[in-house]
């Protein structure tokens, strides 16, 4: 059971709803720690006094805001829990807006909210689905840990959800910010309705369990492999880009493999493809990780594009799926062979 990071209150007109703030997303990035080359070391750091070069306790650090150089001025925490008295415990709903007016670029992160109590269960349902119906969004401020947050109040199909927002000062302008932008396409050009009938024959619903942090798993094999002494196959490089005179062609060809579903190999920039470093063998530290797959016996082969159509990198995960042995030192040819043997042992 997860633990709030907030409780207070939503206000919206004159009713209020004590609530608990819970995280709503978790990150499942492969986490290192630093070591000094060469051994076992682990490295640590300190705060350190950069004048007198001695350590600093934790309860002994203030906030310094730097108004001059070397001078400062300190602001104890509870200097800041003061200046926003009450406002810490209080979601302020100031309006309610439609959900497609908040450019996505203002998102930054999820959290749940949940009644504090069964007696409250009845105001939460209320707003949650008063929210639904209408299709609108509630924007708020509210404090936590001496910050103030703009946030957009929206309904689930179960529970409320709070997203913090980018202020519209932290919004940097795309005109000022990058070199170069493109002049507008022309409405009804030729290359326009291709490409929208791209876009159209693309459309599919979100599902977003079909999607899976690929790099994770490369990390995840990568600490595998090394752990058992074996080679590493480096990753292909990325597509090239289509060069304008062939773009009419790419959109038609990339319209009739939507509609046939069969995937089209793409040309990718060159890249050696050889034999990575050779790692030390030692136990398996990727054994006791939480990682997907992790514990699971081979898998069998997947349905989806002719082996043939796989690029060197995407036959290399199939193997690796069917504990191919000897995968690591495969060219690509070897590797079609080998799978070609495991599919028909099948």
């Amino acid at each position: 059971m997860a633990r709030p990071v907030w409780s207070g209150v939503i206000t919206f007109g004159l009713v209020t709803v004590p609530v608990r703030m819970y995280a709503a997303t978790e990150d499942h990035t492969t986490h290192f720690h630093q070591l000094q080359r060469g051994t076992n070391d682990r490295v640590r750091n300190k705060r350190i006094n950069e004048r007198t070069g001695k350590r600093v306790e934790y309860d002994d650090i203030v906030k310094g805001y730097e108004i001059a150089e070397g001078e400062y001025v300190t602001v104890e925490p509870e200097e800041l829990a003061e200046i926003a008295p009450g406002k810490s415990q209080v979601i302020d709903v100031s309006g309610f807006v439609e959900a497609a007016e908040i450019d996505p670029v203002h998102y930054v992160r999820a959290y749940y909210l949940s009644p504090s109590g069964d007696q409250y269960g009845k105001p939460y349902e209320l707003l949650r689905a008063a929210l639904a119906e209408s299709e609108k969004t509630g924007i708020a401020t509210f404090v936590m840990h001496s910050k103030e947050y703009l946030v957009a109040l929206r309904a689930g199909e179960e529970a409320l959800t709070l997203h913090t927002l980018h202020w519209a000062d932290e919004v940097r302008d795309p005109r000022e910010e990058l070199p170069e932008l493109p002049s507008r396409e022309r409405s009804g050009s030729k290359e326009l309705k291709t490409a929208q009938q791209l876009v159209e024959s693309m459309s599919i619903p979100f599902r977003p369990e079909e999607y899976t942090d690929t790099y994770e798993d490369r990390v995840r094999a990568l600490i595998e492999a090394k752990a058992n002494g074996e080679e590493v196959t480096p990753a292909e490089g990325p597509p090239e880009a289509t060069n304008v005179v062939d773009l009419s062609e790419a959109l038609n060809r990339s319209i009739e493999r939507a509609r046939s579903g069969k995937p089209e190999p793409r040309r990718r920039s060159g890249t050696k493809a050889g034999s990575g470093s050779k790692a030390r063998s030692g136990s398996k530290a990727g054994s006791g990780s939480k990682g997907r797959g992790a514990g699971k016996g081979r898998s069998t082969p997947r349905k989806g594009p002719a082996l043939t159509e796989l690029s060197k990198d995407e036959l290399y995960q199939r193997a690796t799926e069917q504990g191919v042995k000897g995968r690591s030192k495969m060219s690509r040819k070897q590797l079609l062979e080998a799978l070609d043997g495991s599919r028909e042992a099948a």
